[in-house]
């Protein structure tokens, strides 16, 4: 005779283990999936029961059996675990599995100081419970066992120190567009929350991070990006670091602009005093970043820029790999290097570049991001000065020291500053460009500040979101999609607060979003297209005409409701400029798609009526946020068809979307021959995007002799980007020699570090 096992209930009570209860609960997970088995998920579950476990740890135990099952062979036990932990977190959240009204669950959280008491303010019990109505609770059982994962560990409002969580993921969505849309009149704005809420959570829109996380609680700063220039004097530099402090602190990304700042040796006070260099200053940033935790949400992080021609570039280089000493490193940030057309022309002629100090040299910085004649000119003439502190270094060795160590640490970016402002929305002459964020796919205007409350300076922040190509059947759904992402991100501009007033006035003026892509290997498979071929040119030509066309549209539109931006007048397009003019035309080349839409009735219409939106549209990694969707990475090809990725939940596996369908079409990312193709695609997205791409460069050193990556492989790469109109360049991948796919999973780093 066997020993009845007792449980311990949420109530604290105690009662017999039921098995029959744990059976119905994991056949009605498995209802309609296939090659999922009832009793394989018991089995792996019982090992793990003893006397007094408690009945939520007999939850977490049948969950993880579950998740533990999901392979290639049955990748259906993603959504089994997916339903299971749904289960589990509604009981947490609600103490049943059916949620509550809305107007009941609003109104507890807003007792609880967990969401915005503006709610209950802007909203009539009618209102919400007609809200309520419209909700479809049975969409959280189409998510996949990642995006619970990733929604429970990051997004759902919680209390992350006692890990209580407080709503389901329905509630999430539709308060997202209730808050969004709470100003808009009252006879229109019910319709807009429930097409946004449909969007949303059908994942033909994808949230990032910031709004997700914050739109609905009390905490209102939700820009993903944030731009911060530094200029050089002590005020700036101190102004810049308690910037990022306050930033970082909620939940937004940190771009950090320090080339100005002077070399190392440079007189201060006219000579009474030598400069420290850059180094020290760095570490000041490094230590504002990493002061703040974003609340668990995600770590504070942060991209420091500077040009390729600073005096102290090679010690700059250097500051993230393993070798040295804490004293000449700066390792817990990544680092963009500034290039423009002069500094290759001088790698493929083979020499020299010439480094300068920026303080030493007078309008040179400026002129490297705003006129590309103005600054060659300087730049012959400073380096002809005899007066001038300089030192010359070969092009090649700087080039490939700069490639050696984005290799070897991953992390060190690219920026193509000439790109960057000549394929532009803003006239260089009034808003150039000097810098990027985190992730290098924001293009902004920026102004150092002198202190914390400079009204003159400009700290850029951008909004982002994304078109979930997986889930769109036709490109003119994006009309539709397009006027809803804009209205819904353009009314947040108004919703959220600003803590700097710099910031406030540069988002007032330019009102700056930023919508790419996700799932876009997943686009191409079912396209039957492919990254290394050319095969998904043409396809890629005209996805992308359509998205920066709608969107463009949609903004004009709402400039007839609302006005256009009050910077309008600073962009190209208030000249009648467009992406399609400015592009790099050796696109042409690989791509000779025509044009498909009426670019010149649009571009009347914007000079007659202006944009509410000085950018459009940038393409963003999405490593969580399309997660949420079981979407594959932004454009990125996959590492495997199901992926393993680490979080602080755990590992986490995911089968690309139609698996069974399609896994015969995907070209995973180890499986391209080379960067070409790759490279092709980004650039043709290029000639439409208006703001920047996060691209990657990727290698596998068994491709080569030796085992090694050549340096004149990675050069090469780096000019075909350049040469394709690419403005950015972000993670270098090194395939690590594991076994990509465990089986079943995939191996995710850049260079030498693992990236989460």
């Amino acid at each position: 005779m066997t020993n009845q096992l007792y449980v311990i209930k949420r109530s604290g009570e105690k009662e017999p283990l039921n098995l029959d209860k744990i059976h119905r609960v994991i056949t009605w997970a498995a209802e309609g999936l296939n090659n999922v088995s009832v009793s394989q998920v018991e089995l792996k579950s019982q090992i793990q029961f003893y006397d007094g476990i408690h009945t939520e740890s007999i939850h977490e135990t049948i969950i993880k059996a579950a998740a533990d099952l999901i392979s290639s062979a049955t990748p259906d036990y993603q959504f089994l675990a997916a339903r299971l932990a749904i289960f589990h977190l509604r009981k947490k959240a609600f103490g049943d599995f059916d949620p509550p009204s809305l107007y009941d669950h609003v109104k507890r959280l807003v007792e609880l100081k967990k969401y915005d008491a503006h709610l209950l303010a802007d909203y009539t019990k009618e209102e919400l419970d007609e809200l309520d109505g419209y909700i479809q609770h049975s969409r959280d059982l189409t998510f996949s066992y990642a995006a619970v994962k990733q929604l429970e560990g990051k997004y759902l409002v919680q209390n992350r120190v006692t890990n209580e969580i407080y709503e389901s993921p329905q509630f999430l969505y539709i308060l997202v567009g209730a808050c969004l849309f709470a100003k808009y009149p009252k006879e229109t704005r019910l319709r807009y929350v429930k097409d946004f809420y449909d969007a949303v959570s059908t994942f033909k829109i994808s949230l990032p991070t910031p709004i997700m996380a914050g739109v609905r609680t009390p905490t209102r700063q939700f820009s993903s990006c944030v731009l911060i220039e530094c200029g050089d004097s002590l005020d700036s530099i101190n102004a810049t670091s308690a910037a990022i402090v306050r930033y970082v602190s909620q939940r937004a990304g940190i771009g950090v602009n320090a080339g100005r700042i002077r070399a190392v040796g440079s007189p201060i006070r006219g000579g009474e005093a030598q400069h420290t260099g850059c180094i020290p200053f760095y570490k000041h940033f490094q230590t504002a970043v990493k002061c703040c935790s974003q609340g668990g949400v995600r770590g504070g992080a942060a991209t420091l820029f500077y040009p390729i021609w600073h005096l102290e570039v090679e010690s700059l280089l250097v500051l993230k790999n393993n070798r040295g000493v804490e004293e000449n490193r700066v390792r817990h940030m990544d680092y963009g290097v500034q290039i423009n057309q002069l500094m290759y022309q001088r790698l493929i002629k083979g020499g020299n570049i010439t480094l300068f100090s920026p303080s030493d040299v007078p309008g040179l910085y400026d002129a490297f991001f705003e006129d590309q004649a103005k600054f060659e000119q300087l730049y012959l003439q400073y380096e002809n000065d005899p007066a001038i502190r300089k030192r010359t270094v070969k092009a090649v060795d700087l080039f490939s020291l700069m490639m050696q160590e984005r290799a070897g640490t991953g992390r060190i970016y690219i920026q193509n500053v000439d790109h960057c402002n000549t394929h532009s929305a803003f006239d260089s002459k009034v808003a150039p460009i000097r810098q990027s964020n985190l992730c290098l796919e924001i293009t902004l205007p920026t102004k150092p500040l002198s202190d914390i409350n400079d009204e003159n300076g400009e700290i850029a922040l951008c909004t982002l979101s994304a078109f979930n190509l997986g889930a769109i059947d036709d490109l003119h759904e994006l009309e539709h999609l397009a006027d809803l992402a804009v209205r819904a991100l353009d009314a947040l501009l108004d919703y959220q607060d600003y803590p700097i007033r710099a910031a406030y006035l540069g988002s007032m003026n330019r009102r700056t979003l930023g919508i790419g892509v996700i799932n876009y290997a997943y686009y191409l498979a079912k396209n039957n297209a492919k990254y290394s071929d050319g095969s998904g040119n043409a396809l890629t030509h005209r996805t992308f005409e359509a998205i920066q066309y709608y969107l463009l549209k949609a903004s004009m539109n709402l400039a007839k409701e609302f006005g256009p931006c009050l910077a309008f007048n600073e962009t190209n397009y208030a000249k009648g400029i467009l992406p399609i003019d400015t592009y790099k035309k050796a696109i042409d080349d690989v791509c000779p798609e025509p044009l498909h839409l009426d670019w010149e009735w649009l571009r009347a219409e914007i000079v007659e009526n202006g944009l509410r939106n000085s950018t459009l549209t940038a393409l963003m990694p999405s490593e969580t946020s399309s997660q949420i969707s079981n979407a594959t990475n932004g454009i990125e090809p996959p590492r495997g068809l199901v992926t393993v990725k680490a979080s602080k939940d755990g590992i986490l596996k995911q089968v690309v979307p139609e698996y069974e369908r399609l896994k015969d079409k995907y070209e995973t990312l180890w499986n391209m021959p080379n960067m070409d193709g790759y490279l092709q695609l980004v650039g043709i997205m290029q000639k439409f995007v208006d703001q920047a791409i996060s691209a990657n460069t990727s290698y596998d050193p068994k491709r080569y002799e030796g085992g090694r990556v050549p340096m004149q492989q990675l050069l090469k790469d780096l000019l075909l980007a350049y040469k394709y109109g690419l403005k950015t360049l972000y993670y270098h991948n090194t395939r690590d020699g594991a076994d990509d796919t465990q089986g079943d999973g995939a191996d995710d780093c850049a260079g030498g570090a693992c990236k989460i």
